[in-house]
């Protein structure tokens, strides 16, 4: 008899994660034509993000973060830059270790954990910002990051908590 970890790294399983790649970079393709009217450049909600919440609770860390990897790269590679690369990069790597460490302890739900998500994703991009702009004027910009990345992730749990009720479970 087969485990159920042998289960998940059938073909089907490869077949879901495409899938999902695919849904995140197309949310993030529509979210990059929907420009938000704030004051800090590159501002969105991350809609996409959501693929790798669900992900993170539906499938685990390892294939949340191979999605979030392949997302990153492939939405630089087709629609935006190196530069973007950077702060993707940054940004996704701060949220998803802080996302899983949170899950991890099984005292938080999914709101608390993309909250938090959101918040370190800006973070991560901010710490970016300094490498390359080492201003403290910078830190001028950190209050609406923390709210809006609090305010997206809160947007983005409650979207991904309805829709881990909503899909039934497979193997």
């Amino acid at each position: 008899m087969q485990s159920r970890d042998k289960k998940k790294k059938g073909p089907a399983h490869v077949a879901i994660l495409g899938i999902l790649l695919a849904l995140a970079l197309i949310l993030g393709y529509v979210e990059s034509l929907l420009p938000l009217p704030f004051g800090v450049p590159g501002m969105k909600i991350g809609l996409s993000n959501l693929i790798v919440l669900f992900a993170l609770y539906r499938y685990g860390w390892l294939e949340a973060g191979s999605l979030s990897l392949a997302k990153i790269t492939l939405s630089c590679l087709l629609f935006s830059g190196g530069m973007a690369f950077l702060y993707s990069l940054a940004g996704g790597a701060c949220s998803f270790f802080g996302m899983v460490l949170l899950k991890k302890t099984g005292r938080f739900g999914v709101l608390p954990v993309s909250t938090i998500g959101g918040v370190l994703h800006n973070l991560g991009q901010l710490l970016v910002a300094f490498l390359f702009i080492p201003s403290f004027n910078l830190l001028y910009y950190l209050p609406i990051l923390l709210l809006f990345g609090a305010a997206a992730g809160f947007v983005v749990g409650l979207i991904t908590q309805e829709l881990l009720i909503r899909l039934p479970k497979r193997n």
